[in-house]
């Protein structure tokens, strides 16, 4: 399946990212809420996920660790404020080494013919922070995650 990545900036503290993938909700729902599937797609190539805490209920807590290959480690943690399995997922989002603030994650999915549409909408803390991630590379990053995912479920599906 062909990239389909879209970003776009609905509001001054907001990023929309949109893709589609050549699978059911349910599937992609569980990518991104069992740890067994998160640590085989979520970071960079070469990341290794040592850290994949998830507690999946509205109140719960979720916690990432991602070691780089140099050996510097990255933290992102958060709470579950909505669960709608197959459909919706909101949490918080912070990060361990940078005190930015908190982000508010919506991601929704939309099943249409046995694929899905992925948004996931970032409310960030200020327009500052929203602008200096859009700058570090964001789109790059967001592309090789969802490129990892849609590679790993092809290659569940042969």
């Amino acid at each position: 399946m062909k990239n389909t990545l879209k970003i776009t900036t609905p509001t001054d503290r907001e990023v929309m990212v949109t893709r589609e993938f050549d699978s059911p909700a349910a599937v992609i729902f569980d990518a991104f809420t069992k740890p067994e599937i998160l640590k085989k797609w979520y970071g960079q190539e070469g990341w290794e996920m040592v850290v994949c805490d998830v507690d999946l209920r509205v109140g719960g807590k979720w916690r990432f660790v991602s070691r780089l290959p140099g050996g510097k480690e990255i933290g992102q943690l958060g709470v579950y404020q909505e669960i709608v399995p197959g459909k919706r997922l909101v949490n918080t989002e912070n990060w361990e080494d940078w005190d930015a603030g908190e982000c508010l994650v919506t991601t929704d999915l939309e099943e249409r013919e046995g694929k899905t549409l992925l948004t996931t909408t970032t409310l960030f803390p200020t327009t500052e922070v929203r602008d200096f991630i859009l700058k570090s590379g964001f789109e790059g990053s967001v592309s090789v995650f969802y490129d990892r995912l849609a590679g790993m479920l092809a290659e569940a599906r042969m």
